[in-house]
């Protein structure tokens, strides 16, 4: 079976950050070749708002974006599918929905979560979607009192492969939340990492501030031991044991699950390997951005929505030069970029090549995460 793909077309792997930047950046840069995109949904889930479920400040309503008008916009050719491997090197992207051949390929379907540590059943990841956010503000509503252990790990084979930020926010948001509704005295907060510099990509200024604001708001921390597994009702580690009502744990990320079906290079921790440029090394036209990936950079690259859709825009002239018969070398600025928000305020830390730059919480930061929300989902609606 053959999915029904316009001839010649550019295929791109996915509907997130870093797949609908790529088709616009395609089409800002003068692509007129026919576009397809995979992906099971034509939706995007903007993920950095799940922060503010639990509090009730957003909906699922408010993050699901229909992309309906933006593929019509961009002149896009939609296969709803899952993607289930790679074969003829890049060429054809087999799905639930048949062979969908390509021209140029641009893969873009996020990683996934590592599940491996012994009773990870028993928490609740939070940036597994959605539903997920929601099934924690409905544990919050239910519990009385307790205690509510947070963490994140890693991906040992690639330490760069993980999402922590998310979980300081969620870590600062209950409490402040808690604190609102008058219900904080009855419960314990308590953080766990394997590091003793939890976030330390972010940078020394942004690990000692956010261990400071721990701190200062009675959370208690439990560092520099490996967790062991989770049990109900308590995190294990190499050092201690936590008694917990409700887990909130952030594993480490690895490759999407459809790479076993096929060719790709794939790095120690098991993403894609890309060079500098976003091209997949050994195969011709086919490039990879965002989370999927691995990339060549400091170890401190983060894996972000904003370091996605500045790949794609690398991955998406190389490949319009490459298609023209040019040289393609454009390559991305290694940059990380976020506020770390606590419901009522926000942190902003920035980081390049070059410097650092971390500011006290300022409700100034936490309304210009909301603004960032509203014009980025613009782009879609």
């Amino acid at each position: 079976m053959t999915a029904a793909n316009p001839s010649g077309s550019i295929v791109v792997l996915g509907a997130g950050f870093g797949a609908l930047s790529t088709v616009r950046m395609l089409r800002k840069h003068g692509c007129n070749q026919p576009i397809t995109v995979v992906a099971p949904r034509a939706e995007l889930h903007y993920l950095p708002g799940i922060i503010w479920i639990p509090s009730g400040l957003r909906t699922r309503a408010d993050l699901v974006v229909p992309l309906d008008r933006f593929f019509s916009r961009m002149g896009v050719h939609h296969v709803a599918a899952s993607v289930t491997g790679l074969s003829d090197d890049g060429r054809v992207v087999d799905t639930t929905a048949g062979k969908v051949d390509n021209h140029a390929l641009v893969i873009a379907t996020g990683a996934r979560f590592i599940r491996k540590l012994p009773g990870i059943e028993n928490a609740i990841i939070p940036c597994e979607g959605i539903a997920a956010a929601e099934q924690i503000a409905d544990r919050l509503r239910q519990m009385d009192g307790g205690t509510i252990a947070i963490g994140f790990g890693t991906n040992p084979s690639e330490p760069g492969a993980v999402r922590g930020g998310p979980m300081f926010e969620f870590l600062f948001g209950i409490d402040r939340q808690l604190r609102r509704e008058g219900r904080r005295d009855r419960f314990r907060l308590a953080f766990f990492n394997g590091s003793n510099t939890p976030g330390a990509r972010l940078g020394p200024r942004a690990v000692a501030r956010i261990l400071a604001t721990m701190k200062r708001r009675g959370i208690s921390t439990h560092l520099g031991h490996k967790p062991l597994r989770l049990e109900a009702g308590k995190v294990v580690t190499e050092g201690d044991e936590i008694p917990a009502d409700l887990i909130l744990f952030m594993p480490g990320l690895t490759g999407p699950a459809w790479l076993e079906q096929s060719s790709l290079p794939r790095s120690p921790g098991g993403l894609i390997a890309a060079d500098a440029q976003c091209r997949v090394p050994g195969l011709e036209r086919v490039w990879v951005v965002g989370d999927s990936g691995s990339f060549p950079g400091p170890d401190w690259m983060p894996k972000q929505a904003h370091m996605a859709d500045l790949q794609a825009e690398a991955a998406a002239r190389n490949l319009l030069a490459q298609v023209a018969g040019q040289s393609a070398e454009h390559g991305f600025k290694s940059e990380l970029m976020c506020i770390i928000d606590g419901l009522d305020s926000g942190t902003l830390v920035y980081r390049n090549e070059r410097r650092q730059l971390v500011l006290p919480p300022m409700r100034l930061m936490h309304w210009a995460k909301h603004r960032f929300e509203r014009r980025y989902l613009a782009l879609y609606r």
